[in-house]
This record gives C-alpha cells, sequence and structure tokens, in this order.
C-alpha cells in the first residue's frame, strides 16, 4: 500500500508537470529559441534590469571594515576544515621551534662533552627554557635583522641569558631549519604509517566480509569476467600495502643533516675543535643519536639534499593515487546501486535534489589526492634548481609543499578508513547486475570446453564473438 501510495504521488506530480516535447537553444540576441549552438554564448544583461531599492545600497564586492573583525583574515581549509590535531601538531610553530632550542641544546652538551668550555649551568638555563617561547619578541627580532634564526637566537637568550653566548655556537641557520625539518618529515611519516597500517587492518575485515560474493568484473569500464567483492577490495589493500613498504623503508633510511658547518664541510667546528676531526665526527654522531637518529647524510653543502624532499613527496603521492583509484572505484559502483559510503541519517545529499545520496567522502578524497599529486613536480623543480651548495630559493616553496603534502594525507587517510568503516554492500542490487550478464559471462566456460574437447580456438572464438554481437544488439535495442 505505501508502495502504490508512493507511485500514486509521483504520478499527479508528474501530470502537472508541462511535457516538454523538444529542445532548443536560445539565441542570444533575441527572446526566441535557437537551434544554433554557437549562440550560447554569455549574454550582456539589459540596464533596465534592476532590484529594488532595498538592494541597491549593498556593496557586493566587500565589507566594511568593522564588519566581522576575527574573519577577515584568509584560513586555510587544511588545517581549518580538515587537518586532523595530530598532524597539525607536527608542523605547528611550538613543535618547530621548540625542536630549534633542542637542537641548540644538543649541539652545546655534544660541544661540553668533547672539551668546550661551556658550564654546565648554561646547558641547564637552556635546558629550562626550552618550552618558553616568546613569539612576539622573536618576530621583533626577525624584523630588526631580517634573519627568522637570528631572531630566535636572541629570543632564547633573552630568558637564557648565560647560554647567550654560545647558542648557536659554530652551526649555520641550516643547522636548526633542516634539522628540524627532517625531524617533522620523519614525525609525520610514523603517523602516515600507523594510518595506513589501521587502514588496511578495516578493509581486511570488509574484504574477508565479501570475499565469496560475486559481482561484475569491469575492463574498460565494460561487464567482464566474474569477481567477489571482498577480492575487488584486495586491489586497493595491495596498493595501499605498497605504499606502506614505502613508508617504511624511508623512515628506516631518512638520514638526519647533522652537524656539517655553512657549506658542508664542517670547516668552523675544525676550527673550534684545533683541527681535530675525530672530535669534529663525534660530534656530528652525538648530536644526531641524541636526536634519535642512526643514519646521518654523508656529504651535503649547506642544506640536505632537496631530492629526499622529492623522494618523500613522491611517497605522499603514491598513497593519493591509491586512495584515488579506491574513492574512484566506490564513486562507480555508488552510480550503480552495488556499494555506498557511509551515509548519515541526517545527511544531505543536495540541496535541490533531496532524493541523492552523493558519495561526498570519496569525492573529498579524490579531490585532496589530485592536490597531494600536484607535488612532487614542485619539489623535483626546486631540487634541480639548487645551485651548488645552496640558494634560497628553496625556503618559501618548502614552506608550503612539505607540511600541505603531509595534512592533506593525513585527512586522506582519515577518510579511507572511515569509508571502508562504514561502506554499504547491496548484494541484491550486485546480483542482479551478475544475472543480466551471465549469459555473456559463460561464453569464455563454452570456450574453454569447446576447446578441450577438440575445437579450434580461433574459429570458436569468431563465431561466439558474431552471436555475442547480435544478442547483444537485441538486449540494447529492445531493453531486455
Amino acid at each position: 500500500m505505501v508502495y502504490r501510495s508512493i507511485q500514486l504521488h509521483l504520478l499527479l506530480i508528474y501530470c502537472c508537470i508541462p511535457k516538454i516535447t523538444s529542445f532548443h537553444y536560445r539565441d542570444s540576441s533575441s527572446s526566441t529559441l535557437s537551434s544554433n549552438p554557437s549562440t550560447l554564448s554569455n549574454t550582456s544583461i539589459s540596464s533596465s534590469t534592476k532590484m529594488s531599492d532595498i538592494f541597491s545600497d549593498i556593496n557586493v564586492s566587500g565589507f566594511p571594515d568593522d564588519a566581522l573583525p576575527d574573519h577577515q583574515k584568509y584560513e586555510h581549509p587544511l588545517v581549518q576544515r580538515y587537518a586532523t590535531k595530530e598532524m597539525s601538531s607536527i608542523f605547528s610553530p611550538a613543535m618547530k621551534f621548540t625542536t630549534w632550542r633542542k637542537l641548540w641544546l644538543a649541539l652545546a652538551t655534544a660541544e661540553q662533552e668533547l672539551g668546550l668550555d661551556i658550564s654546565n649551568e648554561q646547558l641547564q638555563q637552556m635546558k629550562d627554557q626550552l618550552y618558553n617561547i616568546d613569539f612576539e619578541k622573536a618576530n621583533e627580532y626577525e624584523s630588526k635583522f631580517r634573519h627568522d634564526v637570528m631572531g630566535h637566537v636572541h629570543a632564547f637568550g633573552d630568558v637564557a641569558p648565560l647560554a647567550m653566548p654560545i647558542i648557536h655556537l659554530g652551526a649555520t641557520s641550516c643547522y636548526v631549519g633542516d634539522n628540524t625539518d627532517i625531524i617533522q618529515l620523519k614525525e609525520a611519516l610514523k603517523l602516515v604509517q600507523r594510518k595506513l597500517v589501521q587502514t588496511l587492518e578495516i578493509l581486511k575485515t570488509f574484504a574477508e566480509k565479501y570475499a565469496d560474493l560475486p559481482t561484475l568484473g569491469f575492463t574498460h569500464y565494460q561487464p567482464a569476467q566474474l569477481t567477489t567483492v571482498g577480492k575487488r577490495c584486495t586491489l586497493w589493500m595491495q596498493d595501499l600495502l605498497l605504499d606502506y613498504e614505502r613508508v617504511t623503508y624511508e623512515l628506516e633510511h631518512l638520514p638526519m643533516r647533522g652537524v656539517k658547518g655553512t657549506t658542508g664541510t664542517q670547516a668552523t667546528f675544525l676550527e673550534l675543535f684545533d683541527g681535530d676531526h675525530e672530535k669534529v665526527k663525534q660530534l656530528n654522531s652525538k648530536v644526531c643519536k641524541a636526536m634519535g637518529f642512526d643514519k646521518v647524510i654523508a656529504v651535503s653543502g649547506q642544506t640536505y639534499t632537496r631530492k629526499i624532499d622529492y623522494h618523500i613527496l613522491s611517497l605522499l603521492s603514491g598513497i593519493a593515487q591509491s586512495a584515488y583509484k579506491m574513492c574512484g572505484d566506490i564513486r562507480l559502483l555508488a552510480n550503480l546501486k552495488e556499494v555506498e559510503e557511509p551515509f548519515a541519517k541526517n545527511q544531505i545529499g543536495s540541496s535541490a535534489m533531496a532524493y541523492k545520496r552523493n558519495p561526498m567522502r570519496s569525492e573529498r578524497c579524490c579531490s585532496l589526492s589530485r592536490y597531494i599529486m600536484s607535488l612532487p613536480p614542485s619539489a623535483a623543480n626546486t631540487h634541480a634548481n639548487q645551485w651548488f651548495e645552496r640558494t634560497l630559493d628553496d625556503s618559501a616553496i618548502r614552506r608550503i609543499i612539505l607540511p600541505e603534502g603531509f595534512l592533506a594525507v593525513d585527512v586522506v587517510l582519515n577518510l579511507l578508513m572511515n569509508i571502508a568503516d562504514g561502506m554499504v554492500v547491496w548484494p541484491n542490487v550486485v546480483q542482479k547486475h551478475v544475472m543480466e550478464e551471465l549469459p555473456f559471462m559463460a561464453t569464455e566456460v563454452i570456450l574453454m570446453e569447446c576447446v578441450k574437447a577438440g575445437g579450434d580456438r580461433q574459429e570458436l572464438h569468431e563465431a561466439i564473438r558474431v552471436h555475442s554481437m547480435d544478442a547483444g544488439k537485441v538486449v540494447k535495442g529492445e531493453g531486455k
């Protein structure tokens, strides 16, 4: 009865809609309809078209200076709308600049252990002030010196005055800058690695649940030999497993820049230690070990090679490719009504079309993945354009693409987990599509059996092809 009632309501609505018997293009130069598609150009609005006075004094291209004062600056959607607290924290000013201070403390401690005149009181004061950062004061110093590292050296010295004479001793800006970048990349990779494992675990549960549910395979997005819903899921899993292996490899081989000096020769440290190469080697090892690294880059200019950035962003691009493929498949399956991503009780698919269940999570995942996949060329160009020991044109772009690559991948992996954990399969629809194509699917079995019985494979293939094309024409022509 409910079903019939709905049918009746739809029929009444349909009867009330004016019938559209033909379609014509509207001619932009007149109010008549035209069948010429070339007239579909932008049209000018008549000057006589005017809103009522109530809207006449509205500034449509801006807002008053005193309106919404707390919302007049651009907010990055990756941070404000999408990113998790975990990944945002890794690339936060707090993480960056406290790591600078830890690096200064590690350097001074190692220098003291190797014989430089640095007191325990100086080291203790540095340790006590690791997390006491006056960012306003640091910004004032940076504006004065036009140098961010020296701004923070002086801000640190203000709260650790005993240590001021030995902060940054022998180091160059890249000692804190590059080493902090590597530390942040390492922590971000560890978070990505954990989320890949979690995603694979969720997908494993799904794959096992639907391992025996037959479904149409698709090649060229045309019906092909049967597979299962669970087997298809393993394709997504395999891609993500390859990504996991690459992340693991990078984590195991990621080197710290270490204590290299201004051009990678360690000249200033050799000067401090009176030409004692062994002590300089020990200094490098002690600092890297203290900061949690077993490997140090063998040689460097002023910076670590920017090829490392390219490798890492390529790895993130690989994860994005896997996510895009998975979510692209889900979007296509949603159109077939075989598989759907989670859809909340009060979720609205369309502001206009109330019946819609748009796969918006998968679409968001594809959108962010597309952005991630665009980043490796920027890293490649940055590496290729580093002249000799270093040029500063790497700095600004790295501040953008490295954090944003990880922030976006973090969101993508969270989306994959959410989608996989609530993915809905409609077995009856899956079976319906299988049964519609089953006669065609059976032709492969027929071909194999006929060959086993002594038939010519090529002749049989041609006979089946001809009959299949004829049958397909009837199915499409008659709507059967």
